[in-house]
């Protein structure tokens, strides 16, 4: 991460001054040791440094000198950062340091479905010391010729708590609303544990697993309730500066109907706040309720804000 060094300007000749060999350094050496640190991107710095050091081998001690001053100045600021960073978390209300997206488009169903219509969604989350929240919703929804179509209604809220830096426990509350899949109403509770497999910049992959509770209300009046277990799987990847590819995946198993999910995305930043999104998600169940097909479909163009 890139410190912004305070005051380069300023600071690199009052710490020069305090060195008498400083003035040992050609003006043209020092101003190009001066542009790079006042950047504050460590990496310019020491490629500068390993240059200078090159063309000027005579003052290597000097250049070093001024190496360690920038570092250690660069360390200080980093401290002062994250300190200043988890005082505003800790003191943070409870509707503080949330950020999220909201997304709209056009979506093709197919399966129980066979039309194209509207969806939407919401997104947020919330970072702390030792937990972090996230919530998600998304409607489907298309009407022809008076007739509802598609009315789908997905809403999830799932706390997780750090146990290390890779290491965490999650807590899932589902609810879902889908006649044409057969239930007018299916909540799901879970919770387990999580991995951080890879927590990169530009790489991320999180697996889950645990006990789940699921208790589907069916179209016909019956109702099923069901343990299971589920397991999830997060993953983006960084593809260049501006395009991003998204894959989530779960699957509750159970015995009766199990449903396994997938949405794959390709995410392309069109500057400032706006992304373009294409994706494609499978939902199979492999019991569902009499009168639906095993295998929903849906494929969307959406715009997605963030904030």
């Amino acid at each position: 991460m890139r410190i912004r060094y305070l005051a380069a300007a300023a600071a690199i000749p009052i710490l020069c001054s305090a060195a008498p060999a400083c003035a040992q350094l050609p003006d043209p050496v020092r101003a190009m040791i001066d542009a790079a640190m006042a950047t504050g991107d460590t990496g310019k710095v020491d490629t500068v440094i390993g240059l200078a050091k090159q063309t000027n081998p005579d003052d290597k001690a000097e250049i070093d000198a001024l190496a360690a001053r920038f570092h250690q100045q660069q360390a200080k600021l980093a401290a002062q950062q994250a300190a200043a960073k988890e005082a505003q978390l800790r003191s943070a209300g409870l509707l503080q340091n949330w950020s999220g997206r909201g997304e709209i488009g056009a979506v093709r169903s197919s399966g129980n479905t066979s039309n194209i219509g509207v969806t939407a969604s919401l997104k947020l989350k919330r970072t702390g010391i030792d937990w972090e929240h996230k919530f998600r919703a998304v409607i489907d929804y298309q009407r022809s010729n008076a007739i509802t179509t598609r009315n789908r209604l997905l809403a999830a809220y799932e706390p997780n708590y750090k146990l290390s830096k890779r290491l965490f426990l999650y807590g899932l509350t589902q609810y879902e609303r889908d006649r044409f899949q057969g239930f007018s109403a299916r909540y799901s509770l879970s919770a387990g544990a999580g991995y951080k497999v890879i927590d990169g910049e530009t790489v991320h992959l999180s697996v889950k697993a645990g006990p789940a509770y699921r208790r589907t209300q069916l179209l016909t009046g019956g109702t099923d309730n069901n343990l299971a277990g589920l397991a999830g799987l997060d993953f983006n990847a960084a593809l260049t500066k501006r395009l991003k590819l998204t894959q989530t995946a779960s699957a509750f198993v159970q015995s009766g109907n199990s449903t396994y999910t997938s949405d794959t995305g390709l995410e392309a930043d069109l500057g400032g706040d706006l992304v373009a999104r294409l994706s494609y998600g499978v939902e199979y169940d492999t019991n569902p309720p009499l009168g639906s097909v095993k295998t929903d479909t849906r494929s969307g163009v959406t715009l997605i804000y963030g904030f």
